[in-house]
């Protein structure tokens, strides 16, 4: 009886920590679903006005306005172009500051919260246009007191910043959608500040501890009013083992949310979404009432499965329904963002006008210079256009009829035209629906983007790169050779001594022993095989394959094919000071083991030009660990690095090896770039120089 009831008790604890990893795991499922619908929601809002500063900075208006300021005639028209412009948008404002800092014109220029006279000199998306660069920048509004997002551009003329062209985005929308969620969402900055979410108390308050340095930023910047100070958000974060993602915990309400941060690396915001974790307790008790019923009768195993099963197909089809709800939203959000940019993509360099019929209404004088025909060659005509590419009609066919049928992809569709002289010309077209003033649809506006110089950038760098790495690769070659050679005679010189002593033994007949011998040769035989077989993965050029592979594992690898016998050769001594268990990151295993054997010959050689007594010689490879990165350091003797080397270090070409071609240690810091990681180079205490990899760990064990 006595082992029934611990049979019992034991199905009942299994049940519970069951069900509680199952639905452990569909919550994050659920949550990393949602995460990609509301990160593909929210660049949409945050990136579609970004086109606005940038074209509104090429109407000659705006340049003569920054050049006179104080003509008021000028800052009429300006102030009604970006009235109009701002209107036909759908932005929020839209003006213009010259180089103090003082806005000249805007599109609210008649409403009491005008930007007009307000100077914006210390916000840094005016500072990032002033230097020639595009500026993107949350905060709250100096005049308005209104928060929004604020995208610039600089005013170029002759090469030189004359002004600086912004556009305040209203993110409200997106907010309001998310309050209709069960649970909290929201988005902090690169500081860990909560800017934008669906419960207001949260707002502008601080994730973690903030230097002192970036507390007086955002207060110079007033980038959450003027009144800003930092306070710590009312909930403290638990970090779950082996999870992807943390667990909220609100002190006082009894509220506990898992939480999954989809991060925008390209906004450099970090979107957060929670599930109530009460779901996880309550499918717990679920499973404990069940397994307790099913102990009391455990004579019944079969209904006991029947109501397993039952289970696991209900599951199943809520997953089903989870996923058909997602996919429903995530059309509906698509559709939306589609109309949203139909005036916008309107504005683009290229433009060109259809009626329903598919004629040409209506072209621009850029779509011209794109295309060489004159606006009256090209106004009237039908379909086939004459810049249609003549290998590329039927593409050509089918992309108009699409658009005619109103099928046009809001992501828009890349085109190869035949330019009036012969040159092919490739561009980007995004269409979207042409509405009269009574809200009519009379046709199709299209935007026109020219992407032939940058596809033939991306070619050649890519042939460059390619070219690069294989002329390394042979380099690397040439410079093992010799310690391949001493690597391959002890296996050699044992295949011999075990093929004599396998005749020898096979003449007296002692099989037993001329089993083990033959055994050995074949353990020779294979090593060296091994040996060349790495030589072959380290000269072949192969694409890159990443996967999660262990830094450690990488570094007794790299020391097994050629580090340790190239130092045994050169009297140096080699230290290991490795983290302890593995160290996961996602890579290119063979590239990674080239970059580490690369940085140590270089620490080998470095030492043997160096003056130093060789007793004094040491190569130290050392592993160590955070919670976002795993690190590699290489660390030699040598004389290190001067000024005038460090900072030509990682260019190519240069090199202060007499036979070097100046590629390996661009190359290596390529290749670890590529993996999401970062190469440095600093001189070590007591003498010497450190070259240390850096790459993104990976959350869990693979």
């Amino acid at each position: 009886m006595a082992a029934v009831v611990g049979l019992a008790v034991l199905l009942v604890l299994g049940a519970g920590e069951w069900a509680t990893r199952n639905e452990l795991d569909n919550q994050w499922d659920n949550l990393r679903r949602s995460g990609e619908v509301q990160a593909l929601a929210l660049r949409g809002v945050a990136t579609r006005y970004s086109y606005l500063p940038f074209t509104a900075a090429q109407q000659p208006l705006i340049a003569e306005l920054l050049h006179h300021p104080g003509a008021q005639s000028l800052r009429n028209a300006a102030n009604a172009y970006l009235q109009a412009i701002n209107a036909n948008a759908g932005s929020d404002t839209l003006y213009v500051i010259n180089t103090d800092g003082l806005t000249v014109a805007s599109s609210n220029w008649d409403t009491p919260t005008s930007f007009v006279n307000q100077n914006y000199g210390n916000r840094p998306y005016f500072r990032d246009a002033l230097q020639g660069q595009p500026g993107r920048f949350y905060g709250v509004g100096k005049t308005t007191g209104e928060p929004g997002l604020f995208a610039s551009a600089p005013v170029v003329e002759n090469g030189r910043v004359i002004g600086v062209v912004a556009v305040k985005v209203w993110m409200q929308p997106i907010v309001d959608t998310w309050a209709q969620l069960r649970d909290p969402v929201f988005v902090t900055d690169e500081r860990g500040i909560v800017f934008l979410g669906s419960v207001f108390p949260w707002l502008y308050k601080t994730t973690r501890s903030l230097p002192e340095q970036d507390v007086q930023q955002v207060q110079f910047d007033e980038q959450y009013g003027a009144r800003w100070a930092p306070q710590p958000v009312p909930w403290k974060t638990l970090q779950r083992d082996s999870q992807p993602g943390t667990e909220i915990v609100v002190p006082g309400t009894g509220k506990r949310y898992l939480a999954f941060e989809e991060r925008l690396p390209d906004l450099g915001w970090t979107l957060t979404l929670t599930a109530d974790s009460k779901a996880i307790a309550l499918a717990r008790q679920q499973a404990w009432a069940l397994a307790s019923l099913a102990s009391g009768l455990l004579v019944l195993g079969a209904l006991y499965w029947q109501l397993r099963e039952r289970r696991l197909a209900e599951n199943r089809q809520a997953r089903i329904e989870l996923e058909q709800r997602v996919h429903e939203r995530t059309y509906a959000l698509q559709q939306a963002q589609a109309f949203r940019q139909s005036m916008e993509d309107s504005l683009l360099v290229g433009m060109r006008a259809r009626d329903l019929e598919g004629r040409i209404v209506y072209v621009n004088a850029a779509m011209c210079d794109m295309v060489g025909y004159a606006a009256s060659e090209l106004i009237g005509s039908l379909p086939p256009y004459p810049y249609w590419h003549p290998d590329d009609l039927d593409r050509h066919w089918n992309d108009s009829d699409t658009v005619l049928a109103g099928k046009a992809s809001p992501q828009g569709r890349e085109n190869r035209l035949r330019h009036r002289n012969g040159s092919d010309v490739h561009t980007m077209f995004y269409t979207t629906r042409l509405i009269d003033g009574n809200g009519q649809h009379i046709g199709w506006m299209s935007s026109v983007v020219d992407i032939t110089a940058q596809k033939r950038a991306e070619e050649q760098q890519q042939q460059r790169e390619a070219q690069l790495q294989r002329v390394q690769r042979v380099i690397t070659v040439g410079e093992m050779a010799s310690t391949l050679a001493h690597e391959l005679n002890q296996p050699l010189a044992a295949l011999v001594n075990y093929a004599a002593a396998a005749r020898s033994l096979a003449a007296q007949g002692k099989t037993e022993l001329l089993h083990d011998s033959l055994t050995a040769l074949s353990a020779q035989a294979l090593r060296a095989a091994d040996i060349v077989g790495r030589i072959r993965r380290w000269v072949r050029q192969h694409p890159e394959a990443r996967e999660p592979c262990d830094l450690n594992a990488a570094v007794d690898q790299s020391l097994d094919l050629l580090l340790r016998a190239e130092a045994r050769r050169h009297g140096v001594a080699v230290r290991l000071d490795l983290a302890q268990g593995p160290l996961h990151v996602n890579a290119d295993r063979v590239l990674l083991e080239q970059v580490v054997l690369n940085l140590g010959l270089n620490a080998l050689q470095a030492m043997q030009t160096h003056a130093t007594p060789p007793t004094e010689h040491e190569l130290l490879l050392r592993t160590t660990a955070d919670a976002r990165f795993a690190s590699l350091e290489v660390l030699d003797r040598g004389p290190g690095l001067a000024p005038e080397i460090a900072e030509r270090l990682f260019e190519p070409f240069f090199t202060t090896r007499s036979d070097g071609l100046g590629l390996g240690l661009n190359i290596c810091r390529s290749i670890v770039e590529s993996m999401g990681g970062e190469l440095r180079a600093n001189n070590r205490d007591g003498g010497g120089a450190v070259f240390e990899i850096r790459l993104p760990r990976l959350s869990s064990p693979p």
